[in-house]
């Protein structure tokens, strides 16, 4: 049987932080979802916490040396915090992305998420966050469709559950808890499976 090398790469989320176990993270959350629909998974996770699209550069060249079949990189969060124009951390990620798939590897991209509903975020604030949220979230799929990757965008659904459901945040209010990477993994896990059957085809 192909092994299918799965790596993970990008932010806090694709380090797991706020989970409280290894397993509950969204890289072993979806390793443990390839191999039940029938692949044999090798997982490599390479997210830092308050990584930027800046950061990309040197996860991929690390996990290309690794060798990687699938990429899922989840970014955004911190270039849209820290105020990187949307054009400057789309650009960083397509060439990511464009370098993943020049080496023959398939990338797979989870935008920027909707900070508007993080509760620390003031109400009077929340309207103009989700409008640049949702800025970032365009200007990155676009340039992951330009470089030749796909975009797992979960919807606003996933948002709206978070919003409804404090349990679904971790302490700090601002990363998921095991709970919030279990329903993470559930929304994004028909696009990773469907790029595994694919590959494997």
């Amino acid at each position: 049987m192909t092994i299918l090398r799965f790596s993970v790469l990008g932010d806090s989320l694709a380090a797991g932080v706020g989970a409280a176990r290894p397993e509950d993270t969204l890289g072993q959350r979806l390793a443990r979802r390839l191999r039940a629909a029938g692949h044999a998974v090798d997982l490599h996770g390479f997210g830092v916490p308050r990584a930027r699209s800046d950061d990309l550069e040197r996860q991929v060249g690390v996990a290309l040396r690794t060798g990687v079949d699938l990429a899922l990189i989840v970014i955004g969060t911190n270039d849209l915090a820290r105020f990187v124009p949307p054009a400057i951390a789309a650009g960083q990620l397509h060439e990511a992305v464009a370098r993943l798939v020049g080496a023959g590897s398939r990338a797979l991209v989870v935008p920027a998420p909707d900070l508007g509903i993080v509760s620390w975020v003031p109400a009077q604030y929340r309207q103009l966050v989700t409008a640049a949220s949702g800025q970032y979230a365009r200007a990155q799929a676009d340039a992951v469709i330009r470089a030749g990757g796909a975009v797992a965008a979960p919807g606003p659904e996933l948002g709206a559950r978070f919003a409804a459901d404090p349990a679904l945040f971790s302490a700090d209010r601002f990363h998921p808890s095991s709970a919030g990477y279990g329903v993470i993994a559930d929304a994004l896990a028909p696009h990773v499976l469907a790029v595994a059957a694919d590959l494997a085809a």
